[in-house]
This record gives structure tokens, C-alpha cells and sequence, in this order.
């Protein structure tokens, strides 16, 4: 398991880092460490032919998987697909899940998870434009 600090905060901010991702491995885990209170979101690791070693589902939230790299399946319920690099996967509440690693090298990801359908305004419609002293 990746150890995640803040590397800088301020009122309304937090940052921190798992690292390089092209060494990272395991589970990481942030909702706690940047003090979110919208969603959670974990980095994982899987090393060739290995799965989560369980399936799982949510009562109220649902996951989002970003294939950050390498490849493998996917299974929702009784139905499993191939996933790669790029691959978006959104998996509703009360249905079981679970990814394996099939690539050659270890699959990296990222899983958010959000309360189903509190999604009101995103974007332009929850967005304003703003004047501000640039300092980049």
C-alpha cells in the first residue's frame, strides 16, 4: 500500500501525491488525506493474473474505473469484458463487480466513488467565471 500525505493545503485546497504511477503498486486510498467530502478515490495495482481478490457492491454508490495502463477483464454481475488503457467503466449500486490484471504488465487504475444520481450541476452549469490575480 502506496503511504499519501499532503504535500500542501490551504482553506479551500489539498494536494497530495501516490508518486510516479509507473512504480506504483497496490492501493492507495484518498477521501481521507485530502479531507473530501464529495467522493472517494483509490489508485490500484493489479501484477499480471491477479483479480481483487473479492467481489463486491455498494448500497449507495457507484464506482467509476479509469484503466490508467495495461490491460485485463472486467466483470459486472455474470457478464466480463476486456478492458485496456483508456477504458471507462461506470458500475451502479447493488450489482457485483470485480478486475483482474491480464496484461503482461501490472494494470494501474483509478476507482471514484460517488453517491448515485446526487449529481445535479457539473461543468459550465455549476461553473462561473472569475477575476484573479494570476501568480503561475
Amino acid at each position: 500500500m502506496s503511504e499519501l500525505k499532503v504535500l500542501n493545503s490551504g482553506d479551500k485546497f489539498a494536494h497530495t501525491s501516490v508518486g510516479k504511477l509507473s512504480g506504483f503498486e497496490g492501493k492507495a486510498f484518498v477521501k481521507d488525506v485530502v479531507g473530501a467530502t464529495s467522493c472517494e478515490i483509490s489508485f490500484g495495482t493489479l501484477p499480471t493474473g491477479v483479480a481483487v481478490p473479492f467481489y463486491h457492491s455498494h448500497k449507495e454508490n457507484e464506482e467509476n474505473y479509469i484503466v490508467l495502463s495495461g490491460a485485463g477483464r472486467f466483470q459486472v454481475g455474470d457478464e466480463a469484458f476486456d478492458i485496456a488503457e483508456g477504458s471507462v467503466i461506470r458500475v451502479a449500486t447493488n450489482c457485483d463487480r470485480n478486475i483482474k490484471c491480464t496484461s503482461a504488465e501490472p494494470m494501474t487504475y483509478i476507482c471514484i466513488q460517488a453517491k448515485e444520481g446526487s449529481l445535479s450541476q457539473y461543468t459550465q452549469g455549476d461553473a462561473e467565471i472569475t477575476e484573479h490575480e494570476n501568480k503561475m
